[in-house]
Protein backbone atom coordinates (compact mmCIF):
# COMPACT_ATOMS: atom_id res chain seq x y z
CA UNK A 1 0.00 0.00 0.00
CA UNK A 2 1.74 3.48 -0.83
CA UNK A 3 1.89 5.91 2.11
CA UNK A 4 -0.63 8.34 0.82
CA UNK A 5 -3.33 5.66 0.81
CA UNK A 6 -1.79 4.18 4.43
CA UNK A 7 -2.11 7.50 5.70
CA UNK A 8 -5.93 7.96 4.54
CA UNK A 9 -6.69 5.28 5.90
CA UNK A 10 -5.55 5.57 8.88
CA UNK A 11 -6.98 9.06 9.25
CA UNK A 12 -9.94 7.34 8.54
CA UNK A 13 -9.77 5.01 11.26
CA UNK A 14 -9.15 8.08 13.91
CA UNK A 15 -12.38 9.68 12.33
CA UNK A 16 -14.10 6.63 13.05
CA UNK A 17 -13.38 5.98 15.87
CA UNK A 18 -10.89 8.21 18.03
CA UNK A 19 -14.10 9.78 19.86
CA UNK A 20 -15.57 6.40 20.91
CA UNK A 21 -12.08 5.18 21.74
CA UNK A 22 -11.92 8.01 24.03
CA UNK A 23 -15.48 7.81 25.46
CA UNK A 24 -14.56 4.18 25.92
CA UNK A 25 -10.97 5.09 27.77
CA UNK A 26 -12.65 7.50 29.88
CA UNK A 27 -15.08 5.38 31.40
CA UNK A 28 -12.39 2.93 32.62
CA UNK A 29 -10.30 5.27 33.77
CA UNK A 30 -12.17 8.45 34.58
CA UNK A 31 -9.12 10.94 33.32
CA UNK A 32 -9.73 12.64 29.92
CA UNK A 33 -6.32 13.71 30.30
CA UNK A 34 -5.18 9.55 30.80
CA UNK A 35 -8.27 8.81 28.36
CA UNK A 36 -6.65 11.14 25.43
CA UNK A 37 -3.18 9.80 26.07
CA UNK A 38 -4.70 6.47 25.39
CA UNK A 39 -6.27 6.59 22.53
CA UNK A 40 -3.13 8.06 20.76
CA UNK A 41 -1.05 5.66 21.50
CA UNK A 42 -3.44 2.70 20.26
CA UNK A 43 -3.54 4.71 17.13
CA UNK A 44 0.52 5.00 17.13
CA UNK A 45 0.03 1.77 17.30
CA UNK A 46 -2.09 1.30 14.78
CA UNK A 47 0.28 3.42 12.58
CA UNK A 48 2.99 0.81 13.21
CA UNK A 49 0.80 -2.35 12.87
CA UNK A 50 1.37 -3.48 9.03
CA UNK A 51 -1.36 -5.80 8.82
CA UNK A 52 -4.31 -3.61 10.41
CA UNK A 53 -4.86 -1.95 7.26
CA UNK A 54 -5.41 -5.55 5.61
CA UNK A 55 -8.54 -5.74 8.21
CA UNK A 56 -11.83 -5.04 7.76
CA UNK A 57 -13.87 -2.24 9.64
CA UNK A 58 -15.18 -4.54 12.34
CA UNK A 59 -11.63 -6.20 12.55
CA UNK A 60 -10.04 -2.68 13.27
CA UNK A 61 -12.52 -1.14 15.32
CA UNK A 62 -12.39 -4.40 17.56
CA UNK A 63 -8.41 -4.29 17.38
CA UNK A 64 -8.71 -0.65 18.62
CA UNK A 65 -10.65 -0.91 21.87
CA UNK A 66 -8.50 -4.21 22.39
CA UNK A 67 -5.68 -2.17 22.30
CA UNK A 68 -7.14 0.57 24.37
CA UNK A 69 -8.18 -1.98 26.86
CA UNK A 70 -5.05 -3.44 27.23
CA UNK A 71 -3.03 -0.25 28.04
CA UNK A 72 -5.89 0.48 30.18
CA UNK A 73 -4.77 -3.03 32.44
CA UNK A 74 -1.15 -1.96 31.76
CA UNK A 75 -1.57 1.32 33.19
CA UNK A 76 -3.32 -0.57 36.32
CA UNK A 77 -0.64 -2.29 37.17
CA UNK A 78 2.13 -0.11 36.67
CA UNK A 79 3.92 0.90 40.11
CA UNK A 80 2.66 4.54 39.51
CA UNK A 81 -0.78 3.73 39.11
CA UNK A 82 -0.69 1.73 42.34
CA UNK A 83 1.86 4.47 43.77
CA UNK A 84 4.01 2.37 45.12
CA UNK A 85 7.23 4.05 45.67
CA UNK A 86 11.13 3.80 44.96
CA UNK A 87 14.07 4.52 46.76
CA UNK A 88 15.07 8.10 45.54
CA UNK A 89 10.66 8.80 46.34
CA UNK A 90 11.31 8.06 50.18
CA UNK A 91 14.10 10.42 50.53
CA UNK A 92 12.88 13.81 51.92
CA UNK A 93 12.93 16.33 48.80
CA UNK A 94 14.93 18.74 50.06
CA UNK A 95 17.71 16.33 51.17
CA UNK A 96 19.87 15.23 48.74
CA UNK A 97 21.22 11.64 49.27
CA UNK A 98 24.47 12.36 51.53
CA UNK A 99 25.53 8.80 50.94
CA UNK A 100 28.85 9.70 48.80
CA UNK A 101 29.23 11.74 51.47
CA UNK A 102 29.54 9.92 54.74
CA UNK A 103 31.76 7.29 52.53
CA UNK A 104 34.20 9.82 51.65
CA UNK A 105 34.32 10.81 55.25
CA UNK A 106 34.86 7.34 56.34
CA UNK A 107 37.34 6.60 53.81
CA UNK A 108 39.38 9.78 54.87
CA UNK A 109 38.65 8.86 58.90
CA UNK A 110 40.49 5.14 58.28
CA UNK A 111 43.34 6.78 56.71
CA UNK A 112 43.88 9.27 59.51
CA UNK A 113 43.76 6.26 61.67
CA UNK A 114 47.19 4.67 59.57
CA UNK A 115 48.83 7.76 59.64
CA UNK A 116 51.59 8.46 62.47
CA UNK A 117 50.24 10.16 65.26
CA UNK A 118 52.16 13.63 64.30
CA UNK A 119 50.77 13.66 60.91
CA UNK A 120 47.25 12.58 62.02
CA UNK A 121 47.25 15.53 64.63
CA UNK A 122 48.54 18.48 62.98
CA UNK A 123 46.08 17.04 59.59
CA UNK A 124 43.12 17.21 61.81
CA UNK A 125 44.10 20.72 63.66
CA UNK A 126 44.75 22.30 60.31
CA UNK A 127 41.68 21.11 58.51
CA UNK A 128 39.11 19.81 61.15
CA UNK A 129 39.79 22.58 63.63
CA UNK A 130 40.66 25.25 61.55
CA UNK A 131 43.94 26.34 62.68
CA UNK A 132 47.01 28.35 61.73
CA UNK A 133 50.22 26.76 61.03
CA UNK A 134 51.19 29.26 63.90
CA UNK A 135 48.81 28.45 66.51
CA UNK A 136 49.46 24.41 66.16
CA UNK A 137 53.33 25.10 65.98
CA UNK A 138 52.91 27.14 69.61
CA UNK A 139 50.37 24.20 71.02
CA UNK A 140 52.86 21.69 69.98
CA UNK A 141 56.15 23.69 70.82
CA UNK A 142 57.71 22.65 67.41
CA UNK A 143 58.80 25.34 65.42
CA UNK A 144 56.40 26.37 62.68
CA UNK A 145 58.70 24.36 59.55
CA UNK A 146 58.30 21.07 61.58
CA UNK A 147 54.14 21.70 61.64
CA UNK A 148 54.65 22.37 57.70
CA UNK A 149 56.89 19.74 56.97
CA UNK A 150 54.63 17.18 59.25
CA UNK A 151 51.63 18.46 57.14
CA UNK A 152 53.33 18.16 53.65
CA UNK A 153 54.13 14.80 54.48
CA UNK A 154 51.12 13.72 56.34
CA UNK A 155 48.88 14.64 53.30
CA UNK A 156 50.90 12.81 51.08
CA UNK A 157 50.80 9.61 52.89
CA UNK A 158 47.05 9.77 53.21
CA UNK A 159 46.81 10.16 49.56
CA UNK A 160 49.08 6.95 49.20
CA UNK A 161 46.85 5.07 51.81
CA UNK A 162 43.37 6.21 50.16
CA UNK A 163 44.76 4.96 46.97
CA UNK A 164 45.65 1.94 47.98
CA UNK A 165 42.06 1.85 49.32
CA UNK A 166 41.28 2.52 45.40
CA UNK A 167 40.34 6.33 45.61
CA UNK A 168 41.40 8.35 43.02
CA UNK A 169 41.76 12.14 42.78
CA UNK A 170 39.61 13.90 40.93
Amino acid sequence: MEPDQRETALQGLHDRHAAELWRFALRLTRDPQVAEDLVQEALLRAWRDPGLLGRTEPQSRAWLFTVVRHLVVDRWRSAAARHELTGADLLDPGEADRTGEVLDRWLVADGLARLSRDHRQVITAAYYEGRSVAEIAAELRVPEGTVKSRLHYGLRSLRLVLQEKGVTGS
